[in-house]
Order: structure tokens, then sequence, then C-alpha cells
């Protein structure tokens, strides 16, 4: 079942990109007692993840956090070391970069896709979300191919 606005996050673990390395995060945790923009793209250095959704929340954050978002984080279906990788090289130093390598988390919010067809097997859907103490307040997803209700853009009208 597809998770919806008013839902309570499912827990899940992710892995949190640390200069320390790969740290596991309970999701009940991590979203817990603040306000954190969410957004999920199907891949790390994929073209419209890389030159569009990660840099829109890039050069947004400030705007974000002052309309009280108190952190930004990005999920994708790959593992620590890349999105690690990927966090760096685009510049992404305010963006708390979740991996979700098995895809647990995308299938207990029943975002998944299938990318078979362009061997990436099944990864996240493209969305955002506001979650404000483990409840979803918004949730943005994306038709298949399109990028557009899940920007930061969009994020910012929406607060």
């Amino acid at each position: 079942m597809t998770i919806k606005t008013g839902d309570k996050l499912p827990e899940a673990t992710l892995v949190k990109v640390t200069e320390n390395g790969p740290e596991q995060v309970n999701s009940a945790d991590y979203f817990k007692g603040r306000k954190v923009a969410l957004f999920s793209v199907p891949g790390a250095f994929t073209p419209t993840c890389s030159a569009k959704h990660l840099p829109g929340f890039v050069d947004k954050a400030d705007e974000l956090k002052a309309k009280g978002i108190d952190e930004i984080a990005c999920t994708a279906v790959n593992d620590a070391f890349v999105m690690g990788a990927w966090g760096k090289g685009a510049h992404a130093d305010g963006i708390t970069m979740l991996a979700d390598g098995n895809g647990d988390f995308a299938e207990a919010v029943g975002l998944t896709m299938d990318g078979k067809a362009f061997g990436m097997g099944t990864r996240g859907q493209r969305y955002s979300m506001v979650v404000n103490d483990g409840v979803v307040e918004q949730l943005n997803v994306e038709a298949p191919g399109e990028f557009k209700v899940s920007s930061a853009d969009h994020m910012l009208e929406q607060l």
C-alpha cells in the first residue's frame, strides 16, 4: 500500500553517509521530533537526478530551512558509498544522503518502480515529502518520466 498524507512513516533501516563511514539509521528515530524535507530519486548519478533534482534542493536549502524545515534528506536505492560519492561530487553538503541499498524503505512506503528495462532493477520512485515528527504532511509523487512536483521549487510553494 502506498503511503499518503497523514500516515506515519513505516520503520526501515537506511544508511546515512558520514565522515566516519556508513552509519545505520532507523527511520522512526531519524524523523522523530523534527521536520524533514525528504526527496527520492531513482538513482544517484542518473541524468535528471544529477542535473536537476539534487541540485535544486542544494540551491534552495536555505529557503527551505527558512520555512521551517530542520533537515533535508535525499534517498535512493543505491549503496552508501555511491550516495556518499554522489553527494560529495554534487557539493551537497547541506543534504543528508540516505542510502536505501536493498530498497526496503521504498518498498515500505509503497513507492517502488520497475527499472529493469533500463538495467536498474527495482528502484524508488521520484517523489518528495515533508515529514513532521514521523508523519507525512506533504507527498508529491511524480508521474513516470516527469520532474515537476517533487522539485525543491514546488515544495517551497507548498510550505
